[in-house]
């Protein structure tokens, strides 16, 4: 993972095992939007826990409300 990490530029603060579980229960559920397959393949017990993997971040949903705006033609 430190050779990866290095090749990649990324912090080494930021590479722990764990947070490459979390990117990818991320991309899953992007990709297929099953939170309940996810869980099982996570080996969570309940739905819950799973869905602390896949929240959005406040940046997140302030750029999706802002696109909604400018669909909107709301300013």
């Amino acid at each position: 993972m430190k050779r990866l990490q290095e090749r990649a530029g990324v912090d080494a603060g930021k590479i722990f095992p764990h947070n490459l579980r979390h990117l990818f229960a991320r991309a899953y559920y992007r990709c297929t939007k099953d939170l309940a397959g996810l869980a099982d393949i996570l080996g969570h017990s309940s739905l819950s826990v799973t869905r602390i993997y896949t929240a959005n971040s406040g940046k997140t949903y302030q750029r999706q409300l802002e696109q909604m705006e400018k669909i909107l033609g709301v300013t």
